[in-house]
């Protein structure tokens, strides 16, 4: 006597897409996954420049978005950082750890993609390429569901949407279909921005002439409100800023920023100094002032298209001989390395974005991830209004909630 086997669709083939398929069929069903792209992970191959920082050790509702962290820690209890670790090592991945940043010894991102694709392979997954989701409906009275794609229309008991969010390259067409999607089935969807993405600085701000990336504190303000800080490498363009510190701090200030406050940026290039102690760097430098130039003596204090900045934002003269500049300008100058002023003009935009803030609502999810008015129907990874600060926390959370759900569905 044959045993039935749950139909379970699952629409979309990135992280969180990929890992429900695999746990659904581990867990007996049958699974059919939908993929827009002509090639699974697209967007995965990608992430951490190329190296793929698939989760971080030190986890908790913390990193995560206010929408988030009242349900993260339970989540993250059924399948945390160590289950990743785990669940990767029974694909053949082995994981290593920097600082708590979690990544293949391969150091590749297409290798990760690779065994995730072998093991849908192996379980029997039916995997349609070139196929756009384009609707969910119940199937008469019946629990079952008909999908319809671009490429044909399917049958199954549930259905598991992890079809991305509006975040990353053209490549990847990232384009949000799965919004228009789940508000057609009655879920509520938060404003969504462009999250962990850079700024471009208004016109008016004199930017270096090339770019730099520097160790730096960066303080974000509306008016003399402090809005965030952050510290780290901080990349300056030739029309914006960016860097990991950045992109952390952008979570928190986007939707100011879209709606034309006027935010803008302190940056610190000498972080690791009090002012007790910088001050007698000035000192020290002060007592220099000699026949040299005013671009000589800062050549050894700061990054040459950096200096540059600065004087031109003082409208003087590299050329200027050091001894004919007061000592009260050259402290001035070289106060300027510690309270570089940036106005955010806009971000970078979704195609530059990691991920989105924003998305259908937490509120209207089951633990399992499943729809609580339509509890056939699971929503994960990127589409939900779950966002993480760089470092493996968005990647956790896919494979948090694809495992999460791919296991409750095939159940």
């Amino acid at each position: 006597m044959s045993v039935y086997k749950k139909k379970i669709i699952v629409a979309g083939g990135g992280a969180s897409g990929m890992c429900a398929a695999i746990c659904a069929a581990r867990s007996g069903a049958e699974v059919t996954l939908l993929e827009k792209n002509n090639v699974l992970g697209k967007k995965l191959s990608m992430t951490g420049n190329g190296r793929c920082n698939l989760t971080n050790l030190k986890i908790d509702g913390s990193y995560y978005n206010a929408a988030a962290k009242s349900r993260i820690g339970s989540w993250l209890n059924e399948f945390g950082a160590l289950d990743t670790i785990e669940f990767f090592r029974s694909l053949g991945v082995i994981t290593m750890s920097e600082y708590g940043y979690v990544y293949p010894v391969s150091e590749q991102a297409a290798g990760v993609v690779s065994a995730l694709s072998n093991e849908l392979s192996r379980l029997g997954v039916t995997i349609v390429y070139n196929s756009q989701l384009k609707s969910i409906e119940r199937t008469g009275e019946s629990v079952g569901y008909t999908v319809k794609t671009s490429e044909g229309v399917y049958e199954s008991d549930k259905v598991i949407i992890a079809t991305g969010s509006l975040s990353g390259a053209k490549t990847t067409m990232s384009t949000g279909d799965g919004y228009y999607i789940c508000k057609k089935l009655g879920m509520s969807v938060k404003d969504t921005f462009p999250a962990l993405v850079g700024f471009k600085t208004t016109d008016e701000d004199i930017m270096p002439a090339a770019g730099v990336r520097s160790k730096a504190a960066i303080s974000f303000y509306l008016g003399e409100e402090l809005l965030t800080s952050e510290k780290g490498e901080v990349q300056l363009l030739t029309d914006g800023i960016s860097g990991i510190p950045v992109m952390q701090a952008s979570r928190g200030i986007i939707k100011l920023v879209s709606e034309n406050k006027p935010v803008y940026a302190l940056l610190d290039l000498y972080p690791d100094y009090d002012e007790e102690s910088f001050d007698r760097l000035i000192n020290e430098m002060i007592k220099l002032r000699d026949s040299r130039s005013i671009s000589e003596l800062l050549s050894g204090f700061g990054n040459s298209y950096i200096n540059e900045m600065v004087l031109k934002r003082m409208k003087l003269s590299p050329t200027m001989k050091a001894v004919n500049i007061s000592e009260s300008m050259l402290r001035c100058i070289f106060e300027n390395y510690r309270k570089l002023k940036f106005n955010i003009k806009e971000c970078n935009g979704y195609a530059a974005s990691q991920v989105t803030t924003g998305g259908i609502s937490v509120g209207d999810i089951n633990d399992d991830f499943s729809y609580k008015n339509n509890p056939g129907i699971y929503v994960v990874g990127e589409l939900l209004d779950v966002d993480g600060r760089c470092g493996g926390y968005n990647l956790q959370f896919a494979w948090t909630s694809g495992y999460i759900a791919g296991n409750a569905a095939s159940h």
